[in-house]
Parts: C-alpha cells; sequence; structure tokens
C-alpha cells in the first residue's frame, strides 16, 4: 500500500472510529455528519469521498467492525495448534462470541445494520486491494481439513446466521440461557450444518 492510499485508509479508519464513539454517547439520530467528521479531525467534505451519507457509514461502519472481530480472531487462530476445520471454526466462532459478550452495544449495532449482502461485498472490497478473494481464508480451512462440501458459501451463511440469530438473545438477556450454557448446543448445530453440507467419497468421483 502506498503513502497515499494510506493515508486515505487511515482517514477512512477515523471516520469510522468517530462514528462508532458518536453512536454510542448519543445515539445514531442525534449524530451529525459535521460532528463526525470534527471527531475525526477531518474537514466534512472529505466525508463524502467516503462514504454516500450517515446511513451509507452505518452499514460499512458495521461490516468493518465485523471484520475487525474477524481477524482479531484469526490472529488468535493463528497462534494455536488447531488444524481440524470443525474446531478452527468453533474457535473463531468461540471468540468473537466472547468480544461481543464484553461490547453489549456493539452486539445491538452490528445486529440491527448488517446484511450479509453489505457485509460480503465491504469485505470483498477491503482485502481486493491485497490481491486476497473472499474466501480464501474458508478455502484454505476446507483445503486442509482434506474433507469436501457442497456449496461451502450455504453452509457458511447458515453457520453465521444460527450463530448471529440465537446468540444475540443468550449475549443480552440471557434467554433462553446464559451464553456459556447454550454454547455446548450451539456447537452440536453447527456440527450438524457441517454434516449436511458435507460430501462424501462416492459423491466426490
Amino acid at each position: 500500500m502506498g503513502k497515499l492510499e494510506d493515508n486515505k485508509e487511515k482517514k477512512k479508519t477515523a471516520l469510522f472510529n468517530a462514528a462508532l464513539e458518536l453512536f454510542t454517547d448519543k445515539g445514531f439520530e442525534k449524530t451529525t455528519i459535521s460532528d463526525i467528521a470534527e471527531t475525526a479531525g477531518i474537514a466534512k467534505g472529505t466525508f463524502y469521498l467516503y462514504f454516500e451519507d450517515k446511513y451509507d457509514l452505518r452499514n460499512k461502519l458495521a461490516a468493518y467492525k465485523v471484520q475487525e472481530l474477524f481477524y482479531k480472531a484469526y490472529e488468535a487462530l493463528e497462534a494455536s495448534e488447531l488444524s481440524d476445520f470443525k474446531n478452527q471454526l468453533i474457535f473463531l466462532i468461540n471468540h468473537i462470541l466472547h468480544e461481543l459478550s464484553e461490547n453489549p452495544f456493539l452486539l445491538t449495532f452490528v445486529s440491527q445494520n448488517l446484511t450479509w449482502s453489505t457485509f460480503r461485498n465491504f469485505f470483498e472490497e477491503r482485502i481486493s486491494e491485497d490481491g486476497a478473494d473472499f474466501y480464501d481464508f474458508f478455502q484454505s480451512f476446507l483445503d486442509q481439513s482434506r474433507r469436501y462440501y457442497r456449496y461451502p458459501e450455504f453452509m457458511l451463511f447458515t453457520i453465521v446466521e444460527l450463530v448471529w440469530s440465537t446468540c444475540y438473545s443468550c449475549i443480552l438477556f440471557g434467554q433462553p440461557a446464559a451464553l456459556e450454557v447454550y454454547k455446548p448446543h450451539l456447537y452440536r448445530s453447527i456440527e450438524g450444518i457441517m454434516q449436511s453440507f458435507r460430501l462424501e467419497n462416492a459423491e466426490r468421483a
């Protein structure tokens, strides 16, 4: 990344950080674009080089924070000695759930503003700058596991939606149980999803 691109990335990150701070303190409706730009230390006109409006920033901020959570979990995974695909996936999920448990506002914010298409498009846009593909990391896990799955994107989507929709209530309200009580049931469900998508040897022939 060149100096110009690095500077642009820093400004965009500053806008993201300022927006999250203000949304947390003042709420989305009461936060203005001027507030965000001033807190980020950036001219208001610069805001529109990165985002169409406050709503566009809000949606991309949700995707940005999830991406950030994923990369933190991925760094932790690389430091571990796990090699089995199922265990790697559950490690990532467990790490992200812990982070969200520590930050209920972020969980609520992301749950209300993130869609699968927004996240995928944002993720692809971010890492394509480094010449990577959206599913490179996911496919590398599959390759290492030497297991094969039909429609791996569908499998990932199903797992993500399951985790997000069920753990939201567990974390925020302790319903139908506290997260730690629910986790074993969640992970058994994930194993079931993976098994339903798995291709047997005869099907790969």
